[in-house]
C-alpha cells in the first residue's frame, strides 16, 4: 500500500465529488475492473500528490491534462511529479482532455496495452 500525506484525504474526496467531464468519461470505461480485471481508484493520494487514476495491480497512474499542463510552468511541475512517482516504481501515462473526448476508444486501448 502506498503512503500519503494525511492532509490530502479531504481534498481527494472533494475532487472525487467534482470530477471534470474528461475524468468522468474515462472513469466510465475503467471503473469496476473493466480492463483486464484491474481495479482503478480515482483521485487517489499518493505520497504528496493526488493522482487522477491509480491501478495498484499495474503500478500505473493515469493523468488527464487540461490546458494548464501545457504551459512551461505546468510542464515543469509535471516533470517533477512524474519523476517522484516513477521513483516509487509507478508508471505515469498522460492524456489530454481533448484526447479523452475525441479518441476515448484509442485511449482505453493504450491503457489496456500498458496493463
Amino acid at each position: 500500500m502506498l503512503s500519503y500525506a494525511g492532509k490530502l484525504k479531504n481534498r481527494s474526496r472533494e475532487l472525487r465529488k467534482n470530477m471534470t467531464d474528461a475524468e468522468r468519461l474515462l472513469w466510465s470505461r475503467i471503473r469496476g475492473k473493466q480492463l483486464k480485471g484491474c481495479q482503478f481508484y480515482r483521485q487517489k493520494p499518493v505520497g504528496t500528490y493526488i493522482v487522477d487514476f491509480y491501478c495498484p495491480k499495474g503500478n500505473l497512474i493515469i493523468e488527464i491534462d487540461g490546458g494548464q499542463h501545457y504551459t512551461s510552468t505546468g510542464q515543469q511541475r509535471d516533470r517533477v511529479r512524474d519523476n517522484y512517482l516513477n521513483n516509487l516504481g509507478l508508471a505515469v501515462m498522460r492524456f489530454s482532455d481533448r484526447e479523452i473526448f475525441e479518441n476515448l476508444d484509442g485511449v482505453v486501448q493504450t491503457i489496456w496495452e500498458k496493463l
